[in-house]
């Protein structure tokens, strides 16, 4: 396994669920690329926005979270404090296009005053009761414990150099450290899988405020603007995000900082730009169409591939990590994989 995201760690632990026998290789620290820097929220923001193989997969994911939080908070000690905050979309151009996706999709969307007392004594809004979050930092360090636990091999800092080839097959990697063999190699390294594996994936930067305040004081998610507000149950805030084409750069910027604060004080009042805690980015793996990319490299046998999920890779994690399985072991799959599939156009 390449990589050592949410995406390369949950494949993991699904494979060795299955008997096989895993080691994970990562160019730095395991959970600390976009899936450390991300805000956790279990939704595409605005899912009726994004192809429908995206959705497939968040919805699948969201039981498998149900199940996969509580096992990794007993077993490691660390609880990735999934909850079932719900989410306000506040954005009027939205409204319409939501309540319609939502009713037919079966989900709940009432329409709601939301009352944030920045922008008048209420705001016409659509109550989204589904959506959740999960604290994707403290998520990276319970998978990381227990890929330990399990006795699954975790080569950090680690770069992977290149392919060991066996009769035109990818057998193994070449390392810094030295060559590891194996029948398959799964390439699940976020932004930096593009490179790796000639893929379509190019890093898009996205950078987030984090705002104190005390438990309580915003209790669901706000949506708003292609923007969002996230609170987490000790009482700060995330402010994300943009979306930015700057390359493997990852640096903050004061722009960002600016446009993201007046944003949170629009809707939080004034007190909101007293309160920034910290500022930092991160690099989506962005793919062409903003589906990811799952299945066998049609290029190079052997090598299996779970990358190119653009902002969604936290959602997709668990349902992507079945799939990938599923398809390597010659599996029926929950979901249609051709839509995750490389070849003609995905390539």
């Amino acid at each position: 396994m390449v990589g050592a995201g949410v995406i390369g760690m949950l494949s993991a632990l699904q494979l060795h669920s299955r008997g096989w026998r895993v080691s994970v290789f990562d160019s730095g620290s395991a959970g600390r690329e976009s899936s450390w820097a991300g805000g956790g929220i279990l939704s595409p923001i605005l899912p009726w926005n994004y192809p429908e193989a995206v959705w497939q997969l968040s919805r699948r994911s969201l039981p498998l979270y149900d199940a996969l939080a509580p096992e990794l908070a007993e077993a490691t000690g660390v609880d990735p404090e999934l909850t079932a905050s719900g989410a306000m979309l506040l954005d009027p151009d939205q409204i319409q296009a939501g309540a319609a996706w939502c009713a037919a999709a079966g989900l709940a969307a009432p329409e709601i005053d939301a009352i944030l007392q920045t922008r008048g004594p209420s705001l016409p809004g659509l109550l989204l009761p589904w959506i959740g979050q999960i604290r994707n930092p403290r998520l990276g360090q319970a998978l990381r414990l227990r890929l330990r636990q399990l006795g699954i091999a975790l080569h950090e800092n680690t770069p992977v150099t290149g392919w060991l080839r066996d009769g035109g097959r990818v057998a193994g990697v070449d390392t810094a450290a030295g060559e590891h063999r194996g029948d398959c190699v799964v390439l699940a390294a976020g932004a930096w899988s593009g490179a790796l594996g000639a893929l379509p994936v190019a890093p898009v930067r996205g950078q987030m405020l984090l705002l104190r305040a005390a438990p309580g004081r915003l209790k669901r998610i706000v949506l708003d603007g292609g923007r969002y507000l996230i609170p987490r149950r000790d009482g700060r805030i995330l402010v994300g995000s943009t979306v930015e084409s700057a390359g493997f750069d990852k640096r903050v910027t004061g722009a960002a900082r600016e446009e993201l604060l007046a944003f949170a004080v629009g809707l939080l009042g004034t007190e909101a730009a007293g309160q920034v805690e910290t500022q930092w980015s991160g690099l989506r793996p962005g793919s062409a169409d903003g589906i990811p990319y799952i299945g066998e490299h049609p290029a190079l046998p052997g090598l299996w591939v779970n990358t190119g999920h653009y902002r969604n890779g936290l959602v997709m994690a668990p349902a992507s990590a079945e799939l990938l399985a599923d398809l390597m072991e010659g599996k029926p799959t929950q979901l249609d994989a051709a839509a995750y599939r490389l070849g003609a156009g995905r390539l």
